[in-house]
């Protein structure tokens, strides 16, 4: 046998067997489950970076930048508008409904989501806690009042009749890359006259301390914590794996590339999402495997780095 030939039946051994603890970890229950960028690209939603993880595609506006210039925000807002059917366009993919079928099951105990394009709940999964935010709604800067996303993109419309017939290429934060953007009108809050944002956390801006200390003792109760497509870049995200190991509570990361938490993770499975949670024959998404855990015939045959595995 080759040299290659062997080192890849040696890899495949060893993610076959990662894979096999992550199961009985799911099969245990009581996971909570911390969701990046990675497990949406399979839903035509590019992420922030490649499969190292490390390169950045395309710069986000921050919210220094935002809130501090006109200019900017009309630039935003613009590229947003036309990149708006492509998040309301997207529907939940392979990974978000094996998610889903998780927690009917009663095996999560809870979601994070680094995410802010609502595809979890689109796919029926509840109880998330969406750590960046939503693009779905907007708040205003001045009285705080939150509104659809839905209703500011028919007032936009609106005051810029033909920008939607604009075609541009989208980016990872649903906006698109369009350089010129001059013209295009900018509307207010309707209560106020405050400025609108995005509810979601800008680059620059800070987690609320009340959703970041929900996310800390939902993890601190878990049984595991299972990350899906996160290079864990951020720290918003990189604690929660920290604090999961501070605690000695089993750490397994799922992602195209290596991450940040690598280190501090038991098992880690380099995989595409949507393909490795339903795989076959193992179909961890599917209602028949789910019903088969609940009823406790898998056996335990899998040990891992941690001691409770």
């Amino acid at each position: 046998m080759a040299h290659a030939e062997l080192a890849e039946e040696v890899n495949l051994e060893s993610q076959a067997r990662a894979f096999g603890i992550m199961t009985e970890i799911f099969r245990r229950g009581d996971v909570v489950l911390l969701s990046g960028a990675g497990l949406s690209t399979e839903s035509g939603i590019p992420d922030y970076r490649g499969p190292s993880g490390r390169e950045r595609r395309g710069q986000p506006m921050t919210y220094q930048e935002f809130t501090g210039s006109a200019a900017a925000r009309q630039r935003y807002w613009a590229r947003s508008h036309l990149g708006w059917r492509y998040i309301t366009g997207a529907a939940p993919n392979a990974g978000h409904r094996a998610v889903a079928a998780l927690q009917r099951h009663g095996l999560v105990r809870g979601i994070i989501t680094q995410n802010v394009d609502g595809l979890h709940q689109a796919a029926g999964a509840d109880a998330v806690t969406e750590l960046h935010g939503s693009v779905h709604r907007v708040v205003c800067l001045s009285c705080w009042r939150r509104s659809s996303r839905l209703d500011l993109d028919q007032r936009l419309r609106a005051v810029n009749p033909g920008w939607a017939d604009l075609d541009a290429a989208v980016n990872p934060d649903g906006d698109v890359a369009l350089e010129e953007t001059g013209g295009f009108v900018v509307v207010d809050c309707l209560e106020c006259g405050g400025v609108l944002k995005p509810d979601v956390v800008f680059f620059g801006e800070n987690v609320p301390k009340p959703r970041v200390a929900a996310c800390y003792d939902l993890v601190a109760g878990a049984a595991a914590l299972v990350v899906l497509g996160s290079s864990l870049t951020v720290m918003s995200g990189f604690r929660y794996v920290r604090h999961a190991a501070s605690l000695d509570i089993p750490v397994v990361i799922v992602n195209q590339g290596q991450t940040r938490g690598d280190v501090l993770a038991d098992v880690t499975i380099d995989a595409p999402l949507g393909a490795m949670l339903t795989a076959s024959p193992i179909n961890i998404g599917s209602d028949a495997y789910l019903n088969r855990f609940s009823q406790n015939v898998f056996p335990h045959p899998w040990t891992g780095n941690h001691p409770s595995l």
